[in-house]
């Protein structure tokens, strides 16, 4: 099974950016599609981004794409987030997630590893 630690997160101003990492262990890391959802209080944690196992493909939702970059070091077993110019409406916690074989998304909640989440605070 595998195991995820997050990293990256902390307090930015707004139009600022920060880049999230996400290291794997205890499995291949190839077998395993990544992404990121993110969650406020009160709120279903929700789909950011995703990317197939060899980053052949990437996913993205309404709300960061065009924004947001999502990629993948297989000989490194990380998965990055990139996100400048940041709102405060991205305030959130991230979690980094992993699909066996598949690509995490909103379908797949119930097959994805998550990680523990790491703290992501746009001030405006």
């Amino acid at each position: 099974q595998v195991q995820l630690v997050e990293s990256g997160g902390g307090l930015v101003q707004a139009g600022g950016s920060l880049r999230l990492s996400c290291e794997a262990s205890g499995g291949s890391f190839s077998d395993y599609g990544m992404g990121w959802f993110r969650q406020v209080p009160g709120k279903e944690r929700e789909f950011v981004a995703g990317i197939s196992r060899f980053g052949l493909r990437t996913y993205y939702s309404d709300s960061v794409k065009g924004r947001f970059i999502i990629s993948r070091d297989n000989a490194k077993n990380t998965a990055t987030l990139q996100m400048p110019s940041l709102k405060p409406e991205d305030t959130a916690v991230y979690y980094c997630a992993a699909s066996w074989i598949t690509t995490p998304s909103p379908e797949t909640r119930d097959k994805i590893y998550w990680g523990q989440g790491t703290q992501v605070t746009v001030s405006s």
